[in-house]
Protein backbone atom coordinates (compact mmCIF):
# COMPACT_ATOMS: atom_id res chain seq x y z
CA UNK A 1 0.00 0.00 0.00
CA UNK A 2 2.49 2.30 0.43
CA UNK A 3 2.98 2.64 -3.70
CA UNK A 4 -0.23 3.77 -3.48
CA UNK A 5 0.38 6.54 -1.51
CA UNK A 6 2.52 8.24 -4.07
CA UNK A 7 0.52 8.68 -6.99
CA UNK A 8 -1.25 11.75 -6.82
CA UNK A 9 -4.91 12.43 -5.65
CA UNK A 10 -5.99 13.86 -9.04
CA UNK A 11 -4.84 10.28 -10.72
CA UNK A 12 -7.11 8.27 -8.24
CA UNK A 13 -9.89 9.64 -9.55
CA UNK A 14 -12.33 7.04 -11.32
CA UNK A 15 -13.81 9.92 -13.43
CA UNK A 16 -10.83 11.05 -14.86
CA UNK A 17 -9.50 7.90 -15.72
CA UNK A 18 -12.89 7.00 -17.64
CA UNK A 19 -13.14 10.47 -19.31
CA UNK A 20 -9.44 9.79 -20.82
CA UNK A 21 -9.85 6.11 -21.32
CA UNK A 22 -13.23 7.01 -23.68
CA UNK A 23 -10.94 10.19 -24.94
CA UNK A 24 -8.37 7.74 -26.17
CA UNK A 25 -10.91 4.99 -27.23
CA UNK A 26 -12.72 7.57 -29.74
CA UNK A 27 -9.55 8.78 -31.44
CA UNK A 28 -7.75 5.92 -32.27
CA UNK A 29 -9.95 2.77 -31.78
CA UNK A 30 -13.32 3.86 -32.75
CA UNK A 31 -14.23 2.71 -36.69
CA UNK A 32 -14.77 6.99 -37.46
CA UNK A 33 -11.20 7.51 -35.34
CA UNK A 34 -9.36 10.52 -36.73
CA UNK A 35 -7.18 9.32 -39.14
CA UNK A 36 -9.60 6.80 -40.79
CA UNK A 37 -11.16 10.20 -41.29
CA UNK A 38 -8.48 12.24 -42.66
CA UNK A 39 -8.05 9.34 -45.34
CA UNK A 40 -11.58 9.64 -45.95
CA UNK A 41 -11.04 12.86 -46.64
CA UNK A 42 -8.06 12.96 -49.38
CA UNK A 43 -9.90 9.54 -50.59
CA UNK A 44 -13.35 12.05 -51.63
CA UNK A 45 -10.69 14.90 -52.44
CA UNK A 46 -9.11 12.43 -55.03
CA UNK A 47 -12.36 11.18 -56.47
CA UNK A 48 -13.84 14.30 -56.98
CA UNK A 49 -10.97 15.54 -59.40
CA UNK A 50 -10.72 11.88 -61.14
CA UNK A 51 -14.48 13.07 -61.76
CA UNK A 52 -13.91 16.53 -62.87
CA UNK A 53 -10.84 14.57 -65.13
CA UNK A 54 -13.25 12.32 -67.05
CA UNK A 55 -16.06 14.84 -67.42
CA UNK A 56 -14.22 16.86 -69.35
CA UNK A 57 -12.93 14.09 -71.45
CA UNK A 58 -16.22 13.28 -72.11
CA UNK A 59 -17.46 16.22 -72.93
CA UNK A 60 -14.42 16.30 -75.52
CA UNK A 61 -15.30 12.84 -76.96
CA UNK A 62 -18.99 14.22 -77.28
CA UNK A 63 -17.88 17.02 -78.94
CA UNK A 64 -15.85 15.19 -81.17
CA UNK A 65 -18.76 12.89 -82.16
CA UNK A 66 -20.82 15.53 -83.32
CA UNK A 67 -18.33 17.11 -85.38
CA UNK A 68 -18.12 13.40 -87.10
CA UNK A 69 -21.33 12.94 -87.24
CA UNK A 70 -21.93 16.49 -88.99
CA UNK A 71 -18.48 17.46 -90.79
CA UNK A 72 -16.86 15.31 -93.42
CA UNK A 73 -13.85 16.66 -92.92
CA UNK A 74 -13.57 15.73 -89.98
CA UNK A 75 -14.07 12.28 -90.88
CA UNK A 76 -11.73 12.14 -93.62
CA UNK A 77 -9.39 13.70 -91.17
CA UNK A 78 -10.17 11.17 -88.12
CA UNK A 79 -9.73 8.25 -90.58
CA UNK A 80 -6.12 9.37 -92.09
CA UNK A 81 -4.60 9.96 -88.32
CA UNK A 82 -6.28 7.20 -86.70
CA UNK A 83 -6.58 4.49 -89.12
CA UNK A 84 -3.52 5.56 -91.52
CA UNK A 85 -5.93 5.50 -94.77
CA UNK A 86 -5.40 7.46 -97.93
CA UNK A 87 -6.83 8.82 -101.06
CA UNK A 88 -5.59 6.69 -104.15
CA UNK A 89 -3.23 9.00 -105.58
CA UNK A 90 -1.03 9.69 -102.36
CA UNK A 91 1.83 7.94 -101.02
CA UNK A 92 1.82 7.39 -96.98
CA UNK A 93 5.02 7.79 -95.02
CA UNK A 94 5.05 6.68 -91.31
CA UNK A 95 7.79 7.78 -89.31
CA UNK A 96 8.33 6.37 -85.86
CA UNK A 97 9.69 8.40 -83.03
CA UNK A 98 12.90 7.15 -81.62
CA UNK A 99 11.61 4.30 -78.73
CA UNK A 100 13.99 5.82 -76.06
CA UNK A 101 16.52 8.63 -75.33
CA UNK A 102 19.93 7.51 -74.50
Amino acid sequence: MKLLSHIPSWLKNKYLLTGVAFLIWIFFFDPKDIPSSINRVKTYNKLQQTEQHLNKQIAETRKDLDLLKTNPQTIEKYARENYMMKKDNEDLFIINPPSGTK
